[in-house]
């Protein structure tokens, strides 16, 4: 029988920075002690505008279990929007700078603006053991996939729309673009779908409980994986 004993209750995330001792019981005899542990987990997370994406991320952020990577863009904020918890919103020449010097994990070109994720805050969380969650497009999901640095680390998720008519009901609901820029949302909708082969999981958008339910039992069974712990 194997056994894991700790002195206190605490979620099986955990197990990323503190450990638990591990001990291997056979006819009452103690074989081995150690202390499990694993990398963090880069959760990436894609979805088309409207898909429901920001509603699951606020949702998830009420009890993080993660750190929520908060991404770089050119784009101007959105009413509400907080620099520095929402986006890092930068000039076209910052970001241009950065990009030059190679500080991006990924970086993507999306409805006429430029977003990145920086590459140090990422690597120094996974490197501690901490779950970093991205809310990133399509094109940014490739680039983390080819990324050596993160081998082995990705757990990718598309948030799929049930149906196109439904994202354009949410983004004309939604009251932020013109119906020239909900068209252009939704050809781009339509050609981001065709990628959803490409992640580890796909979830089907439903009601906000179903969505967050969903994500998190992917997060759970990431966690759980075998090859992912470490043990001395």
């Amino acid at each position: 029988m194997f056994v894991c004993q700790h002195k206190r209750n605490f979620p099986f995330s955990q197990l990323r920075t503190e450990g638990l001792p591990a001990i291997l019981v056979i006819n009452s005899t103690i074989i081995l002690t150690g202390s499990f542990k694993r990398s963090g987990i880069l959760f990436v997370l894609s979805a088309p505008s409207g898909a429901g994406k920001t509603t699951l991320l606020r949702a998830l952020l009420q009890n993080p279990d993660f750190v929520y990577s908060v991404s770089c863009t050119t784009r101007p904020p959105r009413a509400g929007e907080v620099d520095g918890e929402d986006y890092h919103f930068l000039s076209e020449e910052e970001f241009e700078t950065r990009a030059h010097a190679r500080e991006f994990l990924e970086l993507a070109d999306v409805h006429n603006h430029r977003y990145g994720t920086l590459r140090a805050t990422v690597l120094d969380r996974l490197r501690q053991g901490v779950d970093v969650l991205l809310d990133i497009d399509t094109q940014g999901a490739a680039m983390i996939r080819a990324d050596a640095s993160v081998a082995g680390l990705v757990a990718d998720v598309f948030l799929m729309p049930p149906g196109l008519e439904e994202l354009t009901r949410r983004l004309e609901q939604r009251g932020t673009e013109t119906p020239a820029q909900i068209a252009t949302r939704i050809a781009n909708a339509a050609a981001e779908m065709h990628h959803w082969r490409d992640y580890r999981y796909t979830l089907i958008s439903g009601s906000r409980e179903e969505d967050v339910e969903g994500f998190r039992a992917i997060m759970r069974a990431e966690r759980a994986l075998t090859r992912r712990l470490e043990f001395p």
